[in-house]
């Protein structure tokens, strides 16, 4: 009985170690990253985006690849997965030659995404309020949510900018709370 005792606790000790080290970790990585963003905000941006082109190049080359293990298939299914790999590819290629100009396409279409999100998000909202105990909050909250979605819409790139230095706040702020976590762990 003492043995597995000793065992538990060595396990949970060596758990416990792990755990703590994954915290310090993220919270390294969190805080470098928010840093990057909100000092150099666009070539964070960048990088962001070279990784995009480079998924998306992959993922079209895979595409096209897989045409010739669907030699059996519907003439149809080769023809999507055709039109499907040439897409990607030529995305990812236009993202890696102007870099400045996709990432800039990426952060409009970003805002216009979370413009639309939070406009549906607003009337949902309104959807609700004859089921919520709190109804004028949730007005408040679709009122608010429906106005942001409009602004953003209207101003999509400024606002994805606004939203990213946003992000890097908060990854910023996370990264510096789990390294004090770590220290004090």
């Amino acid at each position: 009985i003492i043995r597995k005792e000793r065992g538990i606790n060595m396990f949970s000790e060596n758990f416990s170690k792990k755990l703590r080290n994954n915290v310090g970790i993220n919270g390294l990585i969190s805080t470098l990253i928010g840093l990057l963003i909100l000092f150099w905000p666009g070539r964070t941006a960048q990088v962001g985006t070279v990784l995009i082109g480079i998924s998306f190049i992959l993922i079209g080359v895979s595409y096209l690849v897989s045409i010739f293990a669907l030699m059996n298939e519907n003439p149809w299914s080769r023809f999507g997965h055709l039109l499907l790999g040439t897409v990607y590819l030529v995305a990812g290629i236009f993202s890696l030659i102007n870099l400045a100009a996709a990432t800039a396409t990426l952060f409009i279409i970003i805002g216009i995404l979370v413009g639309f999100t939070w406009i549906t998000e607003g009337f949902v909202s309104f959807g609700f309020v004859p089921y919520s105990p709190s109804k004028p909050w949730t007005i408040l909250s679709g009122l608010l949510s429906v106005v942001a979605g409009f602004m953003l819409l209207l101003t999509p790139l400024w606002g994805a900018m606004a939203l990213w230095t946003l992000l890097g706040v908060v990854v910023l702020i996370l990264g510096i709370f789990k390294l004090i976590r770590y220290f004090t762990w």
